[in-house]
């Protein structure tokens, strides 16, 4: 073995070790949580705690190979792609390629795979297809936008205009599933890949705003998941939905593992099919276009063969173990004596969630540079943490109350987009990407099952109450990054005025010095 395959090998090892530590940080405060729940106050079968536990453990290991492959694969993939499609500078090379390269890897993506299969009124594939449409479309309008240099805060506007006349117009019940799924679809799988065809894509612009407009694509490639989700309610029946108990049971220890073992087949075909486009999709570029070098074309498929590893297991955890307890959790809670606990469990959730996203850290260490400090890490993570939990909150309520999800999200994003006007546009960008972030994997795989749980227990309709939560976790953050975004714009305004002022002071004393001299 050679001296450089022994550093690759060891780089590994310390990169794989690094990302169990940030899953098990992702992992562990909802663990903790639902600890305390089932042992101090919702009593909870022992079989159904051990089914929890090794469904969190899958789910560890599965989130830290799963971004391990990430890094190593589909952030490759995006960039030498995006990089050798913006070097041809055919303009519809680019467009059809990012087109195809956003409707792969959508459909490979882990949270829309479990939001697809929770709700009930769409077929499955279906919904995975028209989401990845709306990804592949609005990549392509993300390209122009950045070619064509138009300001993003007038794109956004004019697309969420356009989205809320649609919400006005479309069924009901397939208002909070449509918005959910554009939190989701912005995840650990197609996040990476877009910002690095992004980059590629800015970079053929010299001027000033180029390095700003590298942000932004994740934004919009959000909103086209909401459009063709709500389409699709002008085609597809809206019948009343509610959600089963499937509360698992085992007799045995061997009963128990067991579970777990049966579904490996399901989602090793799943996993195998959702990953298949991609492959292809790159070994087509290798092979008549990118022609990379072994050793980088080694590391990719490395990548692949850890993405995917880690996305049978991903799935297999979260299905099989840890998505059903929050469900149960929330069927416990839906129970009239324990109705007292549904918002502190949510401010908690909520708030220890967002905490622990891994992306989270990068956005908030983005933040602290542009600002140049001003605005310090453990500041914005504390926002974020307050917003979320908010967010969480306000779901649960909004169960409670009864009333349709338009009223937050409407004035939520009038909120936003106002922002847009007093921010600089790089938070903008930063802000309106930063909504895919908070709604990582722990909020499909737990808080949405737990959604559904409650929603259940209080006989509420699963499409018009259950769903949504995803939502509004992606609304918060983006008020919240631009809301800071505003304070880093006055506090350097002042502070700008305070040095300007010293300056003239120091420029009349310097004169009247110089005349009292003469």
């Amino acid at each position: 073995m050679t001296k450089n395959q022994l550093k690759f090998q060891f780089q590994n090892k310390t990169i794989l070790i690094e990302k169990l530590m940030e899953s098990l940080k992702s992992v562990l405060p909802i663990t903790l949580t639902v600890f305390f729940l089932c042992f101090f106050i919702l009593p909870i079968s022992t079989d159904t705690v051990l089914y929890f536990i090794i469904g969190a453990v899958f789910l560890t290991v599965g989130i830290g190979l799963f971004q391990l492959g990430a890094d190593n694969a589909m952030s490759p993939i995006g960039m030498h792609i995006g990089a050798h499609l913006t070097r041809s500078k055919n303009l519809w090379a680019l467009l059809f390629g990012a087109f195809i390269l956003g409707i792969i890897i959508t459909v490979s993506e882990p949270d829309l795979q479990i939001l697809a299969s929770t709700f009930p009124n769409i077929p499955n594939a279906t919904m995975i297809f028209a989401v990845a449409v709306g990804v592949g479309l609005f990549l392509i309008v993300g390209i122009l936008r950045v070619l064509f240099q138009v300001k993003l805060r007038y794109v956004l506007i004019a697309f969420y205009v356009l989205t809320f006349v649609l919400a006005f117009f479309a069924d009901p019940k397939f208002l909070p599933v449509s918005f959910d799924s554009g939190g989701v679809t912005t995840g650990p799988m197609t996040v990476p890949s877009i910002i690095a065809l992004g980059v590629g894509i800015s970079s053929l612009r010299s001027d000033r705003s180029a390095e700003s407009d590298s942000f932004g694509y994740v934004a919009l490639c959000s909103i086209g998941p909401i459009l063709t989700v709500l389409l699709l309610g002008f085609f597809f029946p809206s019948e009343a939905s509610h959600s089963e108990n499937i509360v698992p049971h085992a007799d045995s220890s061997t009963d128990l593992f067991s579970s777990f073992i049966e579904a490996f087949p399901h989602y090793v075909k799943e996993v195998l099919f959702a990953l298949l486009p991609v492959c292809v999709f790159f070994l087509i570029f290798q092979i008549f276009w990118l022609k990379l070098p072994k050793i980088t074309l080694k590391k990719i498929l490395i990548g692949l063969l850890y993405t995917f590893v880690g996305l049978v297991l991903f799935l297999t955890g979260a299905n099989v173990g840890f998505m059903p307890m929050g469900t149960h959790i929330g069927q416990l809670l839906g129970d009239p004596h324990n109705q007292w606990l549904i918002i502190p469990v949510a401010v908690i959730l909520g708030y220890y969630t967002v905490r622990a996203e891994p992306a989270v850290q990068v956005l908030t260490k983005q933040v602290y540079e542009l600002t140049a400090g001003t605005i310090p890490q453990k500041g914005m993570v504390f926002a974020l943490s307050v917003g979320v939990a908010l967010a969480v909150s306000l779901s649960f309520i909004r169960m409670i109350c009864g009333f349709s999800i338009l009223w937050i999200l409407v004035p939520g994003y009038i909120i936003a987009l106002f922002l847009t006007f007093f921010v600089p546009p790089i938070f903008t960008a930063i802000a309106f990407d930063s909504g895919g972030i908070a709604s990582g994997p722990l909020t499909s795989t737990f808080l949405l099952p737990l959604s559904i749980g409650l929603a259940a227990a209080m006989d509420a309709d699963l499409g018009l109450f259950a769903f949504g939560i995803v939502a509004l976790v992606a609304m918060m953050p983006i008020i919240t990054v631009q809301a800071l975004g505003l304070s880093y714009t006055i506090i350097s305004r002042k502070k700008a005025a305070v040095e300007s002022a010293d300056e003239k002071d120091e420029s009349d004393e310097f004169i009247e010095l110089e005349t009292t001299h003469e």
